[in-house]
């Protein structure tokens, strides 16, 4: 095994107040960390550590993300090679919509380093809480906005639908930050196969501090490519109709406890 270590943690959506216990005494235990979060966590980060090192200055509104999350996989890789226990910390889940600390963990353990992954606190489980939904009640289906927009996707209007990253619905060029007006409303075209124009859709945001509330935007979907679209906007929409039930199933299900025997094909 190789000398260098790397722990990737997760400081959830309000760092001081969500990470774990052991999140914290991997960054305290680590040589070095490096972390992509939001400016408060940063500030709160120093604090725990006398080492800090921002990811954030890879980003710039021109260039492609891809290669602003290769130049911080490269910057992570570079601490673990030199030896370094080094603690990755991601805001909200470093496995969720986390690409750097997956791709970082993975050429970590290709190269013969000791790698893990520590759990925390996602938007997902913040929208369950402030939406009060309850995710085995109806069911959910969880999609990136742009994938959904691009890929054959089938959705059920009896459950949940969770589409994330919003604001970069339709840029496959990866740049930018600004919600992009008229891919959104190829969105909606897309969402109208299942749903009606008017059907309430929630634009939700978790709150990154104690002081502040969550978004949860009531309209219809309709107005969704004229409304406030931020990077942390979720789209949620409820769903349409009740589940229909699927008889020939309820029938062998009633078969198998009253124990009688059933034709398989």
């Amino acid at each position: 095994m190789a000398e260098g270590e790397l722990v990737i943690v997760g400081c959830g959506l309000q760092a001081a107040r969500h990470i774990s216990r052991r999140a914290l005494a991997e960054i305290h235990s680590s040589d070095i960390v490096l972390a992509l979060a939001e400016p408060f966590a940063m500030d709160w980060l120093r604090e725990q550590h006398q080492q800090v090192i921002p990811l954030g200055k890879h980003y710039r509104d021109d260039l492609d993300r891809r290669r602003s999350y290769q130049a911080m996989q490269d910057e992570i890789l570079e601490q673990v090679r030199a030896g370094h226990r080094t603690c990755l910390v991601l805001y909200g889940h470093p496995g969720v919509f986390a690409q750097v600390g997956r791709k970082a963990l993975a050429q970590a353990r290709s190269e013969g380093y000791s790698d893990w992954m520590e759990p925390a606190i996602s938007a997902a489980d913040c929208l369950y809480a402030d939406l009060d939904i309850d995710p085995g009640e109806y069911g959910i289906q969880s999609l990136e906005a742009t994938q959904f927009l691009i890929q054959d996707r089938v959705l059920d209007p009896a459950g949940f639908v969770l589409l994330w990253q919003l604001a970069h619905t339709g840029k496959l060029d990866c740049t930018g930050f600004e919600a992009d007006r008229r891919a959104l409303q190829c969105l909606v075209g897309k969402l109208k196969r299942w749903y009606a124009a008017e059907h309430e859709v929630i634009l939700y945001e978790a709150p990154v501090l104690p002081i502040l509330e969550a978004r949860a935007e009531r309209l219809p979907l309709s107005r969704l490519a004229l409304a406030g679209i931020n990077e942390i906007t979720t789209l949620v929409i409820p769903p349409a109709r009740p589940a229909r039930p699927d008889h020939d199933m309820l029938d062998e299900l009633i078969a198998v406890q009253l124990n009688r025997p059933i034709a398989f094909i």
